[in-house]
């Protein structure tokens, strides 16, 4: 049975997208996988996948170890080195929550992947990591050991590509209004857009969805949140700027949170956009702006075409004016501000 157990050791690391792991996982099986990203739906996916073909490969003992206060990193070792009495290959299941394992926790894994032994098999969940944290020796050794996968909700553009994968699994499919439809209904909840392509699987028999029909089912389920509307503003998407605006009235957002959202980005574009001007690095102003994340910096340097040193200055001055609405000073009309600001953001320089 040992030549089921496992079918790849450690080689250089891999990284893989969340579409190919399922081709993956029916050509192999690596000691270790490691699954990081910011949508716990894809996560829960992507490990389901695993689990279930380790069981299929023999695996019949699992082990859950969650970390947090007081949690003791020999337990892990321990866990790999107690494998079943009735012969059984076991898999050892680590969700690290905050995905900080600390100091003595990151040494622990190190050593851990330096010593992965026979007939173990290591799922390692984390959430999504931050620049730093995908330096670290511990992430490096993980990822050496195994396979990474990291996994994150689709962008807005490409939600309806997404629906449509998940719908071709049911035998259905639907027009591109259908899907922009759902996407629109949906937008930044993947849990939510799983449970309505269900529902569709309910409703309707395999086949062609007609817009009448989708439209018909879909509830509204928009998770609207300030970082969906800040990526909106430097797109210069201002439709979707006044329909987050909408979802975030409705949800009573505190107007100090949205207009620090609005500012930090008018402050970045402005001191990226002087850079540019005057000619220096805009590589230098991203890290005065402490922008570390590569996809906020792309959004950023893509914004820019489209933005000059008056509409800057004029946004700052609506911001400010914003402010003292909100602390009392000035009267008016503090959420037609915001959509004003948004609209002037994302207009197009004439």
């Amino acid at each position: 049975r040992r030549e089921n157990r496992r079918l790849s050791r450690a080689g250089p690391a891999m990284q893989l997208r969340a579409d190919q792991l399922a081709s993956h996982l029916a050509k192999t099986l690596a000691p270790l996988y490691v699954l990081h990203g910011d949508e716990p739906l894809l996560v829960i996916e992507a490990g389901d996948a695993i689990r279930r073909v380790a069981r299929e490969k023999g695996y019949t003992e699992r082990e859950v170890l969650v970390t947090g206060p007081g949690f003791k990193w020999d337990t892990l070792m321990l866990a790999a080195g107690n494998l079943s009495l009735f012969g059984g290959d076991k898999l050892v299941d680590l969700r690290i929550p905050n995905g900080k394992p600390g100091r003595d926790g990151g040494e622990a894994l190190q050593r851990y992947c330096g010593r992965l032994s026979d007939g173990v098999l290591t799922l390692v969940t984390l959430p999504q990591l931050d620049w730093a944290a995908r330096k670290t020796s511990w992430f490096n050794a993980l990822a050496q050991a195994g396979v990474a996968i990291e996994l994150n909700a689709p962008g807005l553009a490409e939600l309806p590509d997404w629906i449509a994968l998940r719908l071709a699994r049911q035998q259905q499919k639907a027009e591109r209004a259908a899907l922009e439809f759902i996407a629109a209904h949906v937008e930044g909840n993947l849990l939510a857009a799983h449970q309505e392509i269900q529902k569709l699987g309910l409703l309707h028999p395999p086949g062609d969805l007609s817009l009448a029909q989708v439209e018909d089912a879909v509830l509204n389920v928009a998770r609207y949140d300030v970082d969906k509307l800040r990526a909106a503003l430097l797109e210069g998407d201002a439709a979707r700027c006044a329909r987050l605006l909408e979802g975030l009235r409705g949800e009573d957002v505190a107007p100090p949170l949205l207009l620090w959202a609005f500012a930090s980005e008018i402050r970045a574009l402005t001191a990226l956009r002087s850079a540019q001007d005057e000619g220096r690095p805009l590589a230098a102003a991203l890290r005065a702006e402490r922008v570390f994340d590569d996809r906020r910096a792309a959004a950023l340097q893509r914004a820019l075409p489209r933005l000059r040193q008056p509409q800057l200055r004029a946004a700052l001055l609506a911001a400010a004016r914003i402010d003292r609405m909100i602390k009392g000073l000035v009267q008016g009309d503090i959420w037609d501000e915001f959509l004003q600001l948004a609209l002037r953001l994302a207009r197009k320089p004439t």
